[in-house]
């Protein structure tokens, strides 16, 4: 979309919202983020991937343990994924670690460890889509390519007073039309990241600080008082609700059995206790398919654990089973025993660890 293509006004604004973000960024805008030192392709992909659904301060601990650990694509790619999955246990949406390794081993294997530098190779990677790839040529390279992640599509709702959904295919494209169109020829880096600071710590999803916003004189929202609805929520439907049973195999020295999960699919590749649609599957299993070949001695239910997923809510009902002294396990790829107190490096799944936690 070009400015000649647009209304007056939008075309106002459009000038407007460069100018005044750049300008921004300069005072109040976020310099100091651990990947805006030297911000190579790698490094900005990795923060990108990490602060997908998740906040800045959560990310950087795990960004800077990443790091030291994988300072590289080589090192990535040559990691065994239970080492990354573990360095990410915590972080959650864990389809983005399985992601960047299997990316790593793509830049590795089809662009001799160099990232790629054009839109279409970037997004062809595991794991990138457009934004996130806009974002990377952008602030490691400063190529002028849009992004549109959720605080952007928010800033620019509020802004153009947008309404509808902006999950729609038709406002996302719209959207997407204005990303472009605000996006400069120059201060590309700047003016991206000026945008996401905008609407990571003004522009806020409730009570935004319209006062010290740089864009406040043009934003519909404000000019409106829609800041409260707009960008438009998304339909509401009612949340599935699922019930598992987690069983907890306890040696006596403390040791807990896991099992390895798929590679695909909820927690894929996470180590998670044996799960079971029902009570009596679970303690069936545990008396006579399980990987345990001495008799149960114990068994205890334990308080429920609430676990809220994208799409739907799980209740785990966790069944604690203390076991002999030497239990066997039948498939060491698919079970182990694992100690709290000396931690293997795997990636866990967050109710074992709050569960491990939690054990009486």
């Amino acid at each position: 979309m070009t400015r000649a293509a647009l209304p007056a006004e939008a075309a106002e604004r459009i000038v407007f919202i460069g100018k005044h973000l750049l300008r921004w960024f300069e005072i109040a805008g976020r310099k100091h983020l651990p990947w805006q030192h030297r911000p190579s392709a790698y490094r900005v992909w990795i923060s990108e991937v990490m602060l997908q659904q998740t906040q800045v301060a959560t990310v950087i601990p795990y960004y800077e343990r990443f790091m030291a650990r994988f300072p590289d694509v080589q090192s990535l790619a040559a990691a065994e994924i239970d080492e990354v999955l573990h360095l990410w246990t915590g972080l959650g949406y864990y389809a983005r670690a399985r992601n960047l390794h299997r990316a790593a081993q793509r830049i590795v294997a089809e662009h001799r460890g160099r990232f790629p530098e054009t839109l279409q190779a970037v997004q062809s990677l595991p794991g990138i889509g457009r934004s996130t790839a806009g974002a990377i040529l952008a602030l490691s390279a400063s190529k002028r390519h849009a992004i549109l992640d959720g605080n952007v599509k928010r800033v620019l709702c509020r802004y153009f007073g947008i309404e509808g959904f902006p999950g729609e295919s038709d406002i996302e494209r719209h959207l997407w039309r204005l990303a472009e169109a605000c996006t400069p020829v120059r201060g590309v880096a700047r003016y991206t990241q000026a945008i996401m600071d905008l609407g990571a710590t003004v522009c806020v999803r409730t009570r935004p600080d319209c006062a010290a916003c740089p864009l406040h004189l043009l934003c519909v929202a404000r000019i409106e008082a829609r800041q409260s609805v707009l960008p438009t929520p998304r339909p509401k439907k009612p949340r599935p609700r699922r019930r598992a049973y987690a069983l907890i195999l306890q040696r006596r020295d403390g040791a807990v059995l896991l099992e390895r999960r798929p590679p695909s699919g909820l927690w894929g590749g996470l180590w998670t206790f044996p799960q079971f649609d029902t009570r009596r599957a679970a303690a069936q299993w545990a008396a006579n398919a399980g990987p345990v070949t001495n008799n149960v001695l114990h068994l205890r239910a334990l308080a429920p654990y609430a676990h809220a997923f994208t799409h739907f809510d799980l209740s785990l009902r966790p069944l604690l089973i203390r076991v002999g002294e030497r239990p066997g396990v039948a498939d060491l790829d698919r079970y182990r025993w694992y100690h709290a107190h000396r931690p293997a490096k795997i990636g866990l799944a967050k109710p074992v660890i709050d569960l491990l936690a939690a054990l009486p």
